[in-house]
């Protein structure tokens, strides 16, 4: 950031704008240095804006006053004075150019993704993020957390109301990551004002920032664009981590994810899909079909007691393999691996006395995803 700016942001603290910003009448500082670098800009501007409105107003009053109709005043008349006219042109030329090089400075910074450390590929999908670390071998999604009681007004709101996920984006402090968003189905838009990115997600684009993290914490953000029915559920978590626990964590999170593979090849029980099939279904399926699978016809009928459901299971798994046409339905084949699908299948065709009996193999999902 350039030396004035953080003048300007300690004058800023010392009349009082820190006050503002501590309650949120004022943008956030943030904790990355591009974060600062607009707030800096931002507070610069603003000043400068000041300036002016003080010398424009002031002299329309002062004028107003001195000049006022109960004095007798007259309108004094004057044509084509052309240092007047160049001065005023020059001048507000010249405030243009002062705010124009250090926002065009910024700009070209907020959009060099060069250099980067670590990618991930960030994909909007409705209502829920997906995070993959490339050239990492994991992948996750990222769902809303806040439970359905707390939406419905049947339980005292939570501290971290509708902005609390069941897996945040982990990141490393200190080190240039590159952020790239696309989307599977609608545009979204994923922001952390406290990291200074706000991106488009678009669906057959990848659109690129990226993020260099000062300080570890917890930030937290929303989808910014209206996505469909559930856009105010779909929060953004970043976990900032010290360089050491995010290694040792993305270690663990191999490992877990290599036995997750592992797991498609082996014959499961019933109990153990049903019991991994809840959780999926609480985390994405719910917030459509339900937590007792009830619906909400016509748009997401209703899974208990669907004949449809229940008598035909090869129609059951391509349907969420593959997704509804036309309808909000997506596909999940390339969101949840073999094991998830397998889990919420075998579990939705066992639960709320649907009792099938069925269940469905991480093997058999494996050998449908790559036909």
């Amino acid at each position: 950031m350039h030396s004035w700016w953080r003048w300007l942001s300690v004058i800023s603290l010392v009349t009082g704008v820190s006050h503002a910003q501590a309650n949120g009448w004022n943008m956030p500082v943030g904790v990355t240095d591009t974060s600062g670098d607009i707030y800096g800009l931002h507070m610069t501007i603003f000043w400068i804006c000041v300036v002016i409105g003080v010398l424009v107003f002031g002299a329309m009053f002062y004028s107003l006053f001195r000049y006022r109709h109960s004095k007798n005043a007259k309108a004094a008349h004057f044509h084509e004075h052309t240092g007047v006219e160049v001065l005023w042109t020059l001048i507000p030329l010249l405030i243009l150019v002062g705010m124009a090089v250090p926002a065009t400075a910024t700009l070209k910074d907020m959009y060099d993704p060069s250099d980067a450390e670590l990618d991930v590929m960030v994909t909007g999908q409705q209502w829920r993020w997906r995070y993959e670390y490339l050239g990492e071998d994991v992948a996750f999604t990222s769902n809303m957390s806040t439970p359905r009681a707390q939406i419905n007004g049947e339980e005292e709101r939570g501290e971290h109301y509708l902005l609390d996920v069941d897996e945040p984006l982990v990141l490393p402090i200190n080190r240039k990551i590159r952020l790239l968003m696309t989307s599977d189905d609608v545009i979204h838009s994923w922001w952390v004002p406290e990291l200074a990115v706000k991106q488009d997600s678009i669906p057959g684009f990848i659109n690129e920032n990226w993020v260099k993290i000062n300080e570890p914490g917890i930030y937290r953000g929303q989808c910014a664009e209206l996505c469909g029915i559930d856009h105010g559920f779909m929060p953004v978590v970043v976990h900032a981590m010290e360089e050491a626990a995010f290694d040792d964590w993305l270690v663990g999170r191999k490992e877990a994810a290599a036995e997750e593979a592992m797991g498609v090849d082996r014959e499961w029980a019933m109990a153990e899909l049903v019991e991994r099939g809840e959780s999926v279904y609480q985390s994405i399926c719910s917030s459509c079909h339900q937590s007792e699978g009830q619906g909400s016809p016509p748009a997401f009928p209703a899974l208990a007691n669907n004949e449809q459901l229940i008598s035909d299971v090869d129609w059951h798994l391509d349907k969420v393999l593959n997704g509804v046409s036309g309808a909000a339905m997506p596909a999940f084949r390339s969101t949840l691996n073999p094991v998830e699908i397998a889990a919420v299948v075998t579990y939705t065709r066992n639960a709320w006395g649907n009792d099938t009996g069925d269940v469905v193999q991480p093997s058999t999902v494996a050998e449908q995803i790559s036909e």
